[in-house]
């Protein structure tokens, strides 16, 4: 670790801001809400402490803060700065301030052989709007404007207004696409908000790459009959398809290695005295394997095809969203794991079941790689999201490692360690 590298400043920060923009409930820095733009406020004047390092917000409204070096070559680091409601206080903010950190050491050793920038995505989370990544996706090029400007928050307001009362113009935020032109590689830390690395009892590991994810609205129809008087041969019964399906997606998930998940069923008529004439749930399927992902949705589709047939029931399937998976870069992934184990030791490769700005970022062909910091209880989105004080700290360092070793890779210098 560098002399002039500070972890526990980090950690003293992310209190700060904690107490800044939090309550008893948590985080509350919601993207597009007055705390967020507090927080973001609070972020500039931190970084305006650092001589040398130039401040600017693009048309997605994203915060760019730029230290030129010797090459115009660029090193990005970012993270964000928005929180889900009641949030914790790492998820995403221990992004930006340990990139603040790294930045700070950086500055202080005088002008760095490559161009050094830091970015605050704007709306990761997607919390009010339910749409994430939207800074991200705008520098990507893969934001629809027309789409998500039309989106509207619980209250009724659009994206497009609340944007607007930021600064910003949905439909020249991919203008926002010109700030990576330079890019030669990009990094981010992040708590894992997963308990692999915690039952590990490892404090650290390179993301390997972010998962992709097949979003599906499926909608079983039978027909409503008396709960007293229909015979159970008798019934079709919608719900009996979304039971089934159910439990076929997790033995699919299983077998193929991934994830999938169930998060919501709505039964019409919904009374106690009916069986249920229509049943819709919502499946997520996840995997870092494109190849694995199709099978797992198209044995999932062939599933829901039988058990109709077996419940005499109709099935019927509304794609809500999906994204590709996004490998990280093989040489940065090295790097990265070589950072690791030279801050605590010892290190472990893992995929991200969460998406992240990393995702898009890769997406738009910038070699990139992530950090994940143990999460104690696999928990986050929750404000009792924590990781140790000092496995903070090393990711920090190990953050800061990695920087150096990749400012290097970028001007094709073989990094010690």
């Amino acid at each position: 670790m560098t002399t002039t590298l500070n972890p526990k400043r980090t950690v003293a920060e992310l209190k700060e801001l904690r107490a800044l923009t939090g309550d008893a409930n948590g985080a509350q820095r919601v993207a597009w809400t007055d705390t967020w733009a507090e927080g973001r406020a609070w972020l500039k004047a931190k970084v305006a402490e650092i001589p040398g390092v130039v401040q600017e917000k693009d048309e997605a409204g994203n915060l760019w803060f730029t230290l030129k070096g010797k090459s115009r070559k660029e090193l990005l680091i970012g993270g964000h700065m928005d929180s889900v409601p009641n949030g914790g206080w790492l998820d995403g903010c221990l992004n930006v301030l340990a990139g603040v950190e790294v930045l700070r050491r950086i500055a202080a050793e005088g002008t760095p052989p490559v161009t050094v920038r830091l970015v605050d995505w704007a709306d990761e989370e997607g919390a009010r709007f339910g749409r994430s990544l939207f800074g991200s996706s705008s520098v990507s090029g893969a934001m629809d404007p027309d789409e998500v400007g039309a989106l509207k928050d619980r209250n009724g307001t659009l994206l497009r207004d609340a944007v607007a009362a930021h600064g910003v113009n949905v439909k020249t935020a991919k203008k926002a696409g010109r700030q990576i032109k330079n890019a030669a590689a990009y990094l981010e830390l992040h708590i894992e908000q997963g308990p692999v690395l915690e039952r590990l009892g490892l404090p650290l590991g390179p993301v390997l790459g972010t998962f992709g994810v097949e979003r599906h609205q499926i909608t079983f129809t039978g027909q409503a009959a008396h709960s007293g008087s229909t015979p159970m041969d008798a019934r079709k019964d919608a719900l009996g398809g979304v039971s089934k399906l159910h439990l076929a997606i997790r033995e699919i998930a299983v077998k193929h290695g991934g994830v999938c998940t169930v998060g919501r069923v709505v039964t019409e008529p919904g009374i106690v005295t009916s069986v249920v004439a229509e049943a819709t749930m919502t499946l997520d399927q996840r995997h870092l394997s494109a190849a694995k992902l199709a099978k797992m949705y198209a044995e999932a589709r062939k599933a829901s095809e039988r058990i109709a047939r077996e419940e005499k029931i109709a099935v019927a399937w509304k794609k809500i969203w999906a994204i590709q998976p996004f490998p990280f870069h093989s040489e940065l992934i090295k790097l990265a794991d070589a950072s690791i184990k030279e801050i605590c030791g010892v290190s472990h490769k893992l995929p991200s079941g969460p998406l992240h700005d990393s995702a898009e970022v890769c997406r738009a062909g910038v070699p990139t790689v992530m950090l994940f910091v143990q999460s104690l209880y696999g928990i986050s989105h929750n404000k009792i999201e924590d990781t140790k004080e000092e496995h903070i700290e090393m990711s920090v360092a190990a953050l800061d490692a990695l920087a150096t070793k990749t400012m290097a890779w970028i001007l094709g210098v073989k990094p010690r360690g």
